[in-house]
């Protein structure tokens, strides 16, 4: 039984996906970093209008601003949802969405020249697409899904609310933002468009039911190495190869803190490149944990090694590390309402949650710590970033399903008291 319309869902849905709004880390210093991001930004806003909400472009961070104003006299604090509109780094261009009705739960064929499928064999969380519209790349391109898929979910409950004006709600903000891929939305996300809003949810991935409050503490590290070079017949006493001050330092990480390594609560050291001649080397790496104390742990760990290498060679290592994202638990766990308020709504409507950690960050990473904590629920999709992405519509209209309860529920626990118990540990 669908909660809305899943012809407007489908085809809001295939219209987006349509669009190529790739992000660009080389581009990172414009605002966003494709023109497609500026086109269905200000195309989401014009729909936005169209629905009924007060809207506008914000020119200087790329944001398509919506308010639904309230429509009770109660003093209810407003409360926000977030998607982005960019897509990953994976072929954007001429992509070609593939609607597959009634899924039989068995492989489905993305081109058949190619030998290109998508099979349950390799992707056992198909099996909760079976009997759903399930959509598709052609197997070329990515689809979109992220975060697409939550844009369709927001505007879906947007329009159920303006169509149901007996629903009573408080005021929402909506934000759809760019280049949250490159880590950039979030971070220049203006807390102003938001006037007064206490909590929000990004809709990242995930199935019916997934939500996450917990991400990782990222910081990024730059190791610059200087040698120097000398002819190496005369190199006695006198030469210092920088390659191989590059592998000393690389030793001494930690072995088994790495990704292939980590799953669940584990954190790592990721090196993601080093390069060597002898007259430079240049070693990058990014370090991630969800705990705080062992997070820091591994940016000491750093420190300490180049200090080390330092006293050893004589000062040829510089170093250069910058935060980049903290958790959001930080702050939600003294902050446990917009936790409950989501799995409540679960409960409701009969939804089972599975509440896990997110190996990466959000954009609710950034805006959380402007004073708005955004944990993040789910889009309805599954194998982001490629050619295996896909989603389905009946999936993202339990999306918008679960969005409307949302709100409802903050209403109703504004007038009947909040749920603030606090958060148990799940890890």
């Amino acid at each position: 039984m669908s909660f809305y319309d899943l012809d407007f869902i489908e085809k809001t849905f295939i219209h987006y996906a349509k669009e190529n709004t790739r992000s660009y880390e080389e581009k990172h210093d414009q605002v966003p970093t494709s023109i497609g991001q500026v086109k269905m930004g200000k195309e989401l806003t014009k729909q936005l209008q169209e629905i009924g909400l007060d809207a506008y472009y914000n020119e200087k961070t790329g944001f398509a601003i919506g308010h639904l104003k309230k429509n009770v006299t109660d003093d209810v604090t407003p409360i926000g949802f977030f998607s982005h509109i960019d897509t990953a780094d994976f072929n954007a261009e001429n992509i070609r969405p593939q609607v597959h009705r009634n899924y039989d739960g068995k492989r489905v064929v993305l081109d058949e020249k190619e030998g290109i499928y998508l099979d349950p064999k390799d992707f056992p969380a198909l099996a909760s697409c079976k009997g759903e519209t399930l959509i598709t790349s052609d197997g070329h391109t990515l689809l979109g899904t992220d975060d697409k898929a939550g844009i369709v979910g927001i505007l879906s409950m947007l329009k159920y609310l303006t169509e149901h004006p007996d629903i009573e709600h408080g005021d929402i903000y909506i934000g759809f933002g760019p280049d949250e891929e490159i880590g950039y939305g979030g971070r220049r996300f203006d807390a102003k468009d938001f006037p007064g809003v206490e909590l929000a949810y990004t809709l990242e991935n995930g199935r019916p039911g997934d939500f996450e409050y917990e991400t990782f503490n990222a910081t990024e590290a730059q190791i610059h190495i200087r040698g120097t070079v000398v002819h190496p017949g005369e190199a006695y006493g006198l030469m210092v190869n920088a390659a191989s001050l590059m592998n000393d330092f690389l030793d001494r990480l930690p072995k088994d803190e790495v990704p292939e390594k980590s799953k669940g609560h584990d954190g790592f050291i990721l090196v993601l490149n080093a390069e060597g001649s002898v007259d430079h080397a240049d070693i990058s790496l990014i370090i991630r944990d969800f705990d705080w104390d062992k997070f820091t742990a591994k940016e000491q760990l750093i420190k300490d090694i180049v200090a080390e290498l330092n006293q050893k060679y004589g000062d040829r290592f510089s170093l250069k590390m910058r935060r980049q994202y903290e958790n959001i638990y930080n702050v939600i766990k003294d902050q446990p309402y917009v936790v409950n308020l989501a799995l409540d709504a679960y409960k409701k409507l009969g939804i089972k949650p599975n509440i896990q950690t997110f190996r990466g960050g959000t954009d609710g990473n950034f805006i959380t710590q402007k004073g708005i904590p955004t944990p993040n629920l789910f889009n309805g999709g599954g194998n982001y970033h490629g050619r295996y992405e896909y989603a389905t519509v009946e999936q993202i209209d339990k999306l918008a399903e679960v969005l409307t309860e949302i709100v409802k529920e903050h209403l109703s626990q504004t007038r009947n008291g909040r749920d603030e118990a606090p958060l148990k540990k799940y890890w």
